[in-house]
């Protein structure tokens, strides 16, 4: 399992970054840096499954383990979605955390990804890229 982290500093409030990380609109904008037309279905509550999809109904499907709204949340990730079919994996502890800390500028925004392996090369290529939309849209956006 890869250990990967990323960060960065945006000049906003954690509330304005959270709603641009999981509003609709603004998370089909900044997923783009993955996919074109991502979204994502469910609520983000503990214990629920939330499914990230592509406008084929491909993805994967995980469940919210911690959420602490404005701070922080992390994600299971449990299997594959091939349209629209789940298909669980064996990834074992493959998560996906954000965590949100406010700071004198605004917001550093930090997110920690397990992932197996063979993901990595596509995270460290895609997730600088996601992260600054993010940032642009936390910074820009009324």
């Amino acid at each position: 399992m890869e250990k990967l982290s990323y960060e960065i500093e945006i000049n906003a409030e954690p509330e304005k970054v959270w709603s641009v990380l999981w509003g609709d609109i603004t998370y089909r904008q900044w997923t783009t840096a993955f996919t074109d037309g991502s979204f994502y279905e469910g609520t983000l509550e503990e214990n629920n499954i939330i499914k990230f999809l592509d406008p084929k109904n491909n993805g994967m499907y995980s469940r919210v383990e911690k959420i602490i709204p404005n701070e922080e949340i992390t994600f299971l990730h449990l299997g594959e979605i091939y349209e629209g079919v789940e298909v669980p994996q064996d990834w074992g502890e493959a998560t996906e955390a954000y965590f949100l800390e406010e700071n004198d500028n605004g917001t550093l925004l930090t997110t920690k990804i397990q992932t197996p392996a063979e993901f990595k090369e596509f995270f460290e290529e895609k997730f600088p890229k996601a992260m600054a939309i993010v940032k642009h849209l936390s910074e820009n956006q009324l």
